[in-house]
């Protein structure tokens, strides 16, 4: 049954209540099918909620909270430091192997973004990444998947939101490459909500005569996506009771990890997070720490110096957890959050949004921040929960990010990162690898997670790695 098209007199009236009425500056000049497209985008949008966010947060920013008391979060280790730690640790392995096994865990990516900064014209997934064989992201991530499959024995369900920008090439991308060898039934798409960006007074931007100026609602968003897709419900008939939740940006991520699983499962957990120890006090990362007894997350810019910088009697930084966004969450949790609304903070973030000037209808290209996006972080439901955990991550073995064209976290230091940690994979099982004077491997080295998922998986195959020639290329799968 076709929907009907929106009331347009309806959604003036909307519009004039949110004082938004601009946004039809040029209907009359439009097509009739460019009329529709913007009709639809504004029925598509929630105006109460926008006005909202507009007193609240555009016009009258909120200064930060402080807690009354706040302590660093407690976390388990990447490596036990006592023989109690190394037994609990084991127990969790085989908690999240069963799990994997029963088919009760789900892989999650958040993959709305556009490669378009890193010089790819698709969805950021798309872009081309591993040091020999060019795999894209969402093929790392596949394999990745792939493999646990094989030690299962089963097929394990991945969820994959996109937003509406690019929700269309991602289904086209996995559809052309047989996604990558996992079943079409067993990888869902759904697309995220968006919101209009607004400028300093709080009037939503055009981003032509016929379209909004929309982004994605935050990574938070992603919960409330899960919901309203269906996605929870299919979960549920699928038995899935947890969610492995992380982002479209690295290529080492451990999708799946039964360490963490098993850890999050035995404690009962709600939602559980992992971390990397901060390289300084002020890096650019939130902090895991307990406000007032709970868990959560505080964004650099709101963590005061005094205590980003305070260190322990070793020189070690006392606030030391940083969130790199990967998570373990119940499903039944973020069912419990649906319930109550889904009622995360929304979060100012000054950006440059390229927009139509008013009236004249010339676009500009603003060289400072000119708009206010509204965002929702996932990390916000942790004070929601019951009971979390964090766990240490591997920096070498398991964070090599991609977030910009050159520097730190880009496509070049994504590369570097995956060649080191799978030379060190090698040289731990005794194959040479041949150096440079400086120490960097003299080689490029790449390895399929059908090779290996682990350093041991490499040392129970040592014999099948030929020899290393220095300047040459190997991939192992």
């Amino acid at each position: 049954m076709m929907s009907s098209p929106p009331d347009h007199a309806r959604l003036r009236e909307q519009l004039a209540a949110a004082g938004q009425e601009h946004i039809y500056t040029f209907y009359n000049s439009l097509a009739t099918a460019e009329r529709d497209r913007l009709d639809a985008q504004v029925a598509s949008i929630d105006w109460s909620l926008v006005q909202e966010l507009v007193e609240t947060i555009v016009k009258r920013p909120r200064s930060c909270v402080r807690p009354g008391t706040l302590e660093p979060a407690p976390y388990f280790p990447h490596h036990p430091a006592d023989r109690e730690t190394e037994e609990k640790y084991r127990l969790a392995h085989r908690r999240g192997e069963e799990l994997l096994r029963q088919g009760k865990v789900a892989a999650f990516v958040v993959a709305g973004g556009q490669g378009t900064r890193l010089g790819c014209p698709g969805p950021k997934g798309t872009l081309p990444v591993t040091p020999v064989r060019s795999k894209p992201l969402f093929q790392c991530f596949a394999e990745f998947i792939r493999a646990w499959e094989s030690r299962c024995g089963r097929a394990i369900a991945f969820y994959i939101m996109t937003s509406p920008a690019n929700h269309a090439a991602t289904v086209a991308f996995w559809t052309q490459q047989r996604y990558f060898g996992l079943g079409d039934d067993q990888v869902m798409f759904f697309p995220q909500a968006m919101l209009p960006a607004v400028d300093f007074a709080g009037k939503v931007l055009l981003e032509s005569p016929a379209s909004l100026a929309l982004c994605p609602n935050g990574h938070g968003g992603s919960l409330l996506a899960l919901h309203k897709s269906g996605s929870l419900a299919d979960m549920a008939r699928r038995g899935i009771e947890q969610i492995s939740y992380f982002q479209v940006d690295n290529p080492l991520v451990r999708c799946l990890d039964p360490v963490f699983i098993g850890l999050h499962d035995l404690a009962a957990a709600d939602m559980s997070s992992k971390m990397l120890p901060k390289a300084c006090g002020k890096e650019k990362v939130g902090t895991f720490c307990l406000a007032d007894g709970k868990l959560t997350v505080i964004e650099y810019s709101d963590l005061p110096e005094a205590l980003a910088e305070q260190r322990c009697p070793d020189g070690t930084l006392r606030f030391s957890a940083g969130s790199i966004a990967l998570h373990v969450l119940r499903r039944d949790f973020v069912e419990r959050l649906g319930a109550g609304g889904f009622a995360l903070p929304y979060h100012r973030a000054e950006k440059k949004v390229s927009c139509l000037d008013l009236p004249s209808g010339r676009l500009l290209h603003p060289a400072q921040p000119n708009a206010v996006k509204l965002e929702t972080f996932i990390f916000d439901a942790l004070p929601l929960a019951r009971r979390s955990i964090i766990y240490e991550a591997d920096r070498q073995d398991e964070f090599a990010p991609i977030k910009q064209l050159e520097g730190v976290d880009s496509l070049r230091s994504s590369q570097e990162i995956t060649v080191a940690r799978n030379a060190a994979w090698l040289e731990a099982a005794g194959v040479k690898v041949p150096r440079q004077p400086d120490g960097v491997p003299d080689c490029v080295i790449e390895i399929a997670p059908s090779f290996a998922l682990y350093p041991e998986d490499v040392r129970r195959r040592k014999h099948q790695i030929p020899p290393l020639s220095p300047g040459g290329s190997i991939y192992l799968a």
